[in-house]
């Protein structure tokens, strides 16, 4: 599967780049020490799966106002693995270092076994593990996402269709599919990309097809969402991009979009700096 091929070259450029509410619970807030040591806890399990697996950083002298991020691999749905964020985890734990961050894994399809709604069920797992053991990890139940690909279509699917206790404070879309009724997928002769969309059935239905794009599961109570496309990108076309962002414009969702005219799945130098700070910027207002 070749469609993380870029993103793994964008994801290891980011290493490059590196080098260069409160008393709202009494008893909770009366039982935290002094001053909290950081912590991290590797391949947490929260199923009977293998692939059911998080790393959890938690930050030095964390509160219950402590926001969290998770982070989402790409990988087409089929492969992949945590390992994969792992530069965009360090670039998070240099620029927020007040921010918990969650990387995780999910199962994986193939094709005897569909993503859907299997992935989404990974999610909510992941989402009800770390609401109950809040008390433990001493973080805020305000989260947002950061997706990859693939892990960007998760991303945005669950925020928008799956929170439905409004625990997501924003999601990042990196080159993310939105519309399995786009046209340009539905009549696309692309074999690499329609194994892919094979995934979720050779001969599915609309409705189907609806139920697992973000495009039509937002509505008004979208979080604020932030994406990026290249415009050459051969797997995730620019209209996946476009139509997204003009139906959160109509939704009057808060969105920013940029679309890189001359990049693919994945990019480096100048445009990826650009996308670093656009998301960092992106953070610090709506997490």
């Amino acid at each position: 599967m070749k469609i993380t091929k870029n993103i793994l070259l964008t994801i290891s450029i980011i290493s490059v780049l590196l080098s260069c509410s409160i008393d709202e619970n009494n008893s909770q807030n009366n039982s935290i020490p002094q001053s909290l040591e950081y912590r991290e806890e590797l391949d947490v399990s929260y199923g009977n799966a293998s692939e059911q697996t998080f790393d959890i950083f938690l930050p030095a002298d964390r509160n219950f106002t402590t926001k969290t991020l998770i982070l989402v691999h790409g990988g087409g749905w089929s492969s992949g693995d945590k390992s994969d964020m792992n530069a965009f985890r360090d670039y998070l734990r240099t620029h927020f270092p007040d921010i918990a961050i969650v990387n995780i894994n999910y199962r994986l399809a193939d094709e005897n076994t569909s993503p859907h709604p299997m992935q989404m069920n990974d999610l909510t797992s992941i989402m009800n593990h770390l609401i109950s053991n809040q008390n433990n990890y001493i973080i805020d139940d305000e989260f947002g996402f950061i997706g990859v690909s693939a892990g960007a279509h998760l991303s945005m699917l669950w925020s928008y269709a799956y929170d439905t206790n409004n625990l997501i404070s924003m999601v990042a879309n990196i080159v993310g599919p939105t519309n399995f009724t786009d046209e340009v997928y539905l009549n696309n002769n692309n074999p690499e990309l329609q194994e892919l969309l094979d995934l979720y059935g050779i001969e599915t239905t609309t409705g189907y097809l609806q139920e697992v794009s973000p495009y039509h599961q937002a509505t008004g109570i979208a979080p604020p969402t932030i994406m990026f496309y290249g415009g050459q990108d051969p797997l995730v076309p620019t209209s996946q991009g476009t139509a997204m962002r003009d139906k959160l414009e109509t939704l009057n969702v808060i969105h920013e979009f940029t679309l890189y005219e001359n990049e693919a799945h994945g990019w480096t130098g100048a445009n990826l700096l650009d996308t670093m700070n656009k998301l960092s910027t992106f953070i610090d207002t709506h997490l």
